[in-house]
């Protein structure tokens, strides 16, 4: 038997009751890394997930956050955040959720994304649409990056990556209306899809992150692909580029900018982040070579 998009919000709305049943209380926190939290209530919830997901669809291949890969039927595989947010959850802010996601022959085909405080159920089933709470919702169609409003999130390993994506968030921030960092990648992806956002990247992921929401953003209208521009966004490295259509194409070639170290032509005063790296913008505009390459 295969799950229903039904079964897949039942579920996450379960784990939801648990997330809301523990909020504000005081946690048992450990760290995985240096900023990687996890509490008790992660776990909690993830075990209430792999419990039912295997009572109702025996010997299932579950991939999950912290218990990681249970071995089953190769045919579909779940993917399982038992809270995305775990950080703010931790400091006591309301931005966090559930987000499950099935996938059949490595194409996710249900989802489903669960803010239990604000009681918003995203879900998906691929060729059908997409949902909140049960009602049709839609990518923006903005075409205009001046008049965009883009959401993004940082690594957990920022403190010692080149792929700390701070440089994008300052070059996309002075095209924009602005770029916001809510601290969970699973609703940034839905908020685009709700037309909340008109586009959310981020550089690096794992695909319990973005499965659910990457599919319920495709089926609002959204293009959805990783930040190089192939379609393939869940396999490993994971990254994503979920935006309106009319901004996608826009949004890709400043991130490939980035990616491959070329200096930002936007020719917009103060707006190329790429100075140190290639040269020095002038105040007549022309750059001084200081790099060797050039």
């Amino acid at each position: 038997m295969k799950p229903t998009l039904t079964d897949v919000e039942r579920l996450a709305r379960g784990a939801g009751a648990i997330l809301r049943e523990g909020y504000s209380k005081e946690h048992q926190v450990r760290y995985k890394g240096l900023i990687d939290l996890v509490t008790e209530i992660d776990h909690a919830s993830e075990a209430f997930l792999i419990g039912e997901i295997q009572s109702l669809f025996p010997e299932s291949h579950i991939i999950a956050e912290e218990s990681g890969e249970t071995q089953g039927d190769n045919e579909g595989i779940w993917y399982v955040d038992p809270l995305d947010g775990t950080v703010n959850y931790a400091h006591g802010i309301p931005v966090f959720c559930v987000s499950i996601a099935y996938a059949v022959g490595g194409s996710v085909v249900l989802g489903a994304v669960y803010d239990p405080l604000r009681d918003e159920m995203f879900s998906a089933e691929r060729g059908k649409g997409a949902l909140l709470n049960g009602k049709a919702i839609h990518a923006s169609g903005t075409t205009e990056l001046q008049k965009s409003l883009l959401v993004t999130g940082f690594p957990y390993d920022t403190w010692n990556t080149k792929q700390d994506n701070f440089r994008n968030f300052e070059k996309l921030a002075k095209m924009t209306q602005g770029v916001r960092r809510l601290g969970s990648a699973a609703l940034d992806g839905c908020y685009v899809a709700a037309g909340r956002f008109d586009g959310f990247w981020e550089l690096t992921l794992k695909p319990w992150d973005i499965a659910a929401a990457g599919l319920i953003a495709e089926e609002a209208g959204a293009r959805v692909t990783a930040t190089d521009g192939k379609a393939d966004y869940i396999s490993t490295p994971q990254s994503i580029l979920a935006a309106a259509p009319g901004i996608h194409q826009k949004l890709l070639e400043q991130l490939k900018q980035k990616l491959t170290g070329i200096a930002c032509q936007c020719e917009k005063p103060g707006c190329c982040l790429f100075a140190d790296q290639v040269g020095e913008q002038q105040p007549d505009g022309d750059r001084r070579k200081t790099d060797p390459q050039i």
